[in-house]
């Protein structure tokens, strides 16, 4: 028998598409029952016109067989088969896509058909050293083998097949070192595969199983039958119309699909058409996974082409603060690389990923105005992500996620929304207030919050250490500016009371002046009236507040430059402000020694480490006796 070469300018062709196209040896599975798929496509829809061509629909089926002994895979179907022109031109010619032909023959019929690019077939030479089709068309008396051990070409004759259809076999490779390809051999592995890849393809994929099982009235005894066992769903759950899916389907399918314990808090169920057309089933967990905010963390949604899984996370349907979001995108408009594992990037990937975040902002927005309580618990879990969403790519996003963040506010000390807290504010509030602290409760007890609480102003208390960037990312909301209660920026004087404060700090320059080189480190030391009935605060100047500074030391390499401009704020009207007066003039040793102490204490108000504890603690036992 005579072998035929493969019609390509190169043999090294062939071996690039077994051994460079695909990532992972299993998709091969995923190829040659795509392939089978079509090929009953293509009987089922010649048999609309000729009917003498066809089968009831319920009569397709796909089939696999192994056999062990043998070492062999087979997949077989019962489609159109092959003329023997047919498998020396879509087998023996390389990138030949006889589906791709059919589906441009009847573009008008809107035939939905899988394959594209006429090399998924090879794939099999991943797992096998030679390969045998059996192929017979309707009507023929013979059929056609044809067969192959790879690049050295293949062999074509006349051979005997029962019933009309395609038979592929696969002579499974010898194990290796580097590949167990005896798990294509085992009938649960092949199980697993077709449902990770196939398992909505829309006709019945069916295998043998050996199983025991008790003999029919004999008490104890088992015997050995063969089962034959459907492996694929058939019909996608996202698939049917969302008015026809319950509550338990959806999160049945969720819990199945993504190994989640808990429902979720939201189902986006929707399909999308117009000039990309898509059907998303997209899940808003209630819980972040354990490694959400690592770098092991993979985000992306499973992405689907005519039921025909072919990423298992596509990581561009996502922007990273959706990166919670899990889910599938099915689609027939994207454009798939030539492996059909990877995407091309071009304008229907991004048309359906620009459609995706508007969805999710709309449906995240709509709980938060229907069920507070459900969104506050999603806040919980993944607010930190929308933070940082806003204070990433120099800012890019805050408007698409302004609305959707919360902080926790001294009214009512409550999860608050920045649009709910400029609806509360008085009519001669100007700004929106915040302060910091570990918790909301440190945040409040700041020497200046006090101040802003006595105006009757609302404060927002950040605890994470993405809060103040964010912040200062937005610089305002609907034209109000934030402020920090501990910066300069603070002023809640009148004019008056501005004007008085300004000679009380000129006139009192000499002894500030010896504070700030008694303590050393400050930027600046002047007295305040904002502080309540403590004697003493820090604040600061410039862009780098306190509680920036102390985020960035903690980042590696942080450097010495990352220091706010510290200012020790002294209530003027306070005792010990009297007391250092009356020793500026009396004793300045002591002043000096009353006013570092004053400065540990401002310190430890603001959550600051100390910055010579044994001295501290000489000055306390000093003063104390």
């Amino acid at each position: 028998m005579e072998k035929k070469q493969f019609q390509t300018e190169s043999k090294k062709l062939l071996d690039m598409m077994i051994n460079s196209i695909y990532t992972h040896k299993e998709i091969f599975l995923r190829e040659l029952i795509s392939n089978a798929s079509d090929a009953i496509d293509k009987r089922y829809f010649k048999s609309l016109t000729d009917s003498d061509s066809g089968l009831p629909r319920s009569e397709y089926e796909i089939s696999l067989a192994v056999d062990g002994d043998a070492r062999t895979l087979t997949v077989s179907d019962n489609g159109c088969g092959m003329t023997p022109e047919e498998l020396e031109n879509n087998l023996g010619t390389i990138a030949k896509s006889g589906s791709l032909d059919f589906k441009s023959e009847n573009s008008a019929e809107n035939v939905d058909i899988i394959g594209q690019f006429g090399v998924g077939f090879y794939s099999a030479f991943m797992v096998a050293d030679k390969v045998t089709v059996v192929s017979k068309v309707y009507g023929a008396e013979k059929a056609w083998k044809w067969e192959s051990e790879g690049v050295d070409g293949y062999t074509l004759e006349e051979c005997e097949k029962d019933s009309v259809g395609t038979e592929i076999t696969l002579h499974i490779k010898p194990d290796s070192e580097e590949e167990d390809y005896c798990d294509f051999l085992e009938p649960y592995s092949i199980q697993r595969l077709v449902k990770k890849y196939s398992d909505y393809i829309h006709y019945p994929i069916r295998m043998d199983f050996e199983v025991t099982k008790p003999v029919e009235g004999k008490k104890d005894e088992t015997e050995k039958v063969i089962e034959r066992r459907t492996l694929n769903s058939i019909t996608p759950l996202w698939k049917k119309p969302a008015a026809e899916v319950t509550e338990e389907e959806y999160n049945s399918f969720y819990s199945a699909k993504f190994f989640d314990y808990e429902p979720p808090i939201k189902v986006m169920h929707y399909r999308q058409e117009g000039t990309v057309e898509y059907t998303a089933l997209l899940y808003i967990p209630s819980h972040a996974p354990f490694d959400y905010y690592s770098k092991n963390y993979e985000k992306g949604l499973q992405l689907y082409s005519s039921g025909v899984m072919v990423m298992d996370r596509c990581a561009e349907m996502l922007p990273d603060y959706f990166s919670f979001v899990k889910g599938l995108i099915d689609s027939s408009d994207i454009s798939l690389n030539i492996s059909r594992e990877t995407l091309q990037q071009d304008h229907q990937l991004r048309t359906i990923a620009k459609a995706v975040e508007k969805k999710i902002k709309s449906e995240l927005l709509k709980l938060l105005e229907t069920d507070r309580e459900k969104y506050e618990k999603f806040f919980k879990a993944f607010g930190s992500q929308l933070k940082f969403g806003v204070y990433s790519d120099y800012g890019t996003h805050k408007e698409q996620l302004q609305d959707l963040i919360m902080f926790i506010s001294s009214n009512e000390m409550k999860y608050t929304t920045l649009k709910e807290y400029v609806a509360r504010m008085p009519e001669e509030q100007k700004s929106i207030y915040y302060a910091c602290g570990d918790t909301p409760e440190k945040a409040l007890k700041l020497p200046q919050a006090a101040a802003v609480k006595s105006k009757g102003y609302e404060i927002l208390l950040l605890t994470e250490d993405v809060d103040e960037f964010t912040l200062q990312t937005l610089m305002s909301f609907e034209d109000k500016k934030f402020v920090n209660v501990s910066t300069d920026e603070l002023d809640l004087n009148t004019e008056e009371e501005t004007k008085k404060l300004a000679e009380e700090n000129e006139s009192g320059k000499e002894l500030l002046d010896f504070i700030k080189e008694s303590v050393g480190g400050l930027n600046s030391v002047k007295f305040s009236n904002a502080l309540g009935g403590h004697p003493a605060a820090l604040s600061s100047e410039g862009g780098m507040t306190i509680e920036m500074a102390r985020v960035l030391s903690k980042m590696p390499d942080a450097g010495e430059g990352l220091k706010a401009s510290l200012v020790l704020e002294i209530n003027s009207e306070h005792a010990v402000t009297a007391k250092i007066k009356e020793l500026y003039g009396s004793d300045k040793d002591k002043c000096a020694k009353y006013c570092k102490l004053l400065y540990a204490q401002a310190r430890l108000l603001s959550g600051l480490e100390i910055e010579d504890a044994e001295e501290l603690s000489g000055l306390i036992s000093e003063l104390m006796v």
